[in-house]
């Protein structure tokens, strides 16, 4: 396959700059740096006012914001959560940790998203919630999750972790349920390091939030708990890290639409190669992940030659109930199952050149004819 180019081009980075550096230095010179300080009430209020919502939390991972909206819903043992097998494993360990039983739909064959028919096949009389995952920032189908939660009287979890940026007829993800998780990690659109955020428009669900990151303190009474509760808070360094990239939220979303559209452009002309796009006009889809689909059976070995061009590329996730720990379920998803042996992530950071756009471009086109002769 020849040797590697000089220049490697890694699947994502962070979009950095020295304000960055500015705040964080200025937590450093204040000696706030745990989980008190000016940047985290400052995160959460411009936070919410993006993504249009009452209230934003601040916590150190987007998993335990995950956990989070489960425990305010009251989530535990006896109740079911209807989850997409197609997402990242923190959607589901969660719902583990509460006690709760996760059951697995399959995928929209044209959106990768949660499949609404299939969600209203098993909701049943345990079940208790929704947990709707935006995958890779392209819109779910809320109009149709949330009449059947309506009819039902299941509540709505938003798993907004890839979705930063993503709308529905104007209205930006994680405020059409009960409540949202977002993750910051460093290769997500905007990023602390590590750290997540919880949002929803309820009060009486956010004041439990608070309560429950926080060692369940109660609200009125220092050093006084009186319920169990997690350190899940985030510290006012990384929050401060989230002020800075708060300020070019927009320039980073709208970089990594036109990023999009850069790769649009050339794939399209690749023969056995299938962009993953939106085809709703009512949708924004944020392209957190640029992902395509190649033939069945060659993804490994188109990735391998990318990785020896000096390309870092991400497969499309397993879907869950392929793991060992969640196999005994014995769910049956076909699409999913699909997409997961296809999909190829393509580096997706938002500064990517045109001469790297080029190189990846070319080699994913190699590797495919390499494989398709």
């Amino acid at each position: 396959m020849g040797e590697p180019d000089n220049q490697y081009i890694p699947v994502y980075k962070p979009w950095l700059t020295n304000l960055e550096r500015e705040y964080v230095l200025d937590c450093l010179d204040s000696t706030w740096i745990s989980s008190k300080g000016q940047y985290i009430e400052r995160f959460e209020r411009e936070f919410a006012n993006y993504v249009g919502a009452r209230h934003a939390v601040a916590v150190c991972n987007g998993t335990v914001a995950v956990h989070l909206t489960l425990l305010g819903l009251g989530i535990g043992p006896g109740d079911e959560v209807i989850v997409p097998t197609l997402t990242f494993i923190a959607s589901v360990n969660p719902i583990i940790y509460c006690g709760a039983t996760p059951v697995f739909v399959d995928s929209d064959p044209n959106t990768w998203q949660m499949d609404p028919i299939d969600v209203a096949r098993k909701i049943g009389p345990r079940t208790k919630a929704i947990m709707v995952v935006h995958l890779y920032g392209h819109p779910a189908n809320m109009e149709a999750l949330q009449k059947l939660a309506d009819r039902t009287g299941v509540r709505i979890i938003e798993d907004c972790a890839e979705a930063i940026g993503s709308r529905i007829q104007g209205r930006h993800v994680g405020g059409f349920g009960d409540i949202a998780a977002f993750s910051l990690f460093g290769n997500k659109t905007i990023t602390t390091g590590e750290g997540g955020m919880v949002v929803t428009n309820s009060d009486d669900l956010h004041d439990l939030v608070v309560r429950l990151k926080g060692q369940g303190l109660a609200a009125n009474r220092v050093y006084w708990h009186d319920l169990v509760g997690y350190n899940y808070r985030m510290t006012n360094i990384c929050a401060a890290i989230g002020c800075a990239q708060m300020t070019r939220i927009h320039q980073i979303v709208d970089s990594k639409y036109e990023l999009a559209n850069r790769y649009r452009r050339r794939i399209n002309k690749l023969e056995g190669v299938v962009l993953h796009e939106c085809q709703d006009d009512h949708f924004v889809h944020s392209y957190w992940m640029v992902t395509v689909l190649v033939r069945r059976g060659t993804r490994d070995r188109v990735m391998a030659f990318m990785r020896e061009k000096g390309i870092e590329t991400r497969p499309v996730f397993y879907p869950l109930h392929q793991m060992p720990m969640y196999r005994h379920y014995g769910a049956v998803c076909p699409v999913a199952d699909e997409l997961g042996e296809r999909g190829i992530n393509l580096p997706s950071w938002p500064r990517l050149s045109d001469a790297e756009l080029t190189r990846i471009v070319d080699a994913l086109a190699q590797g495919v004819a390499h494989e398709n002769p």
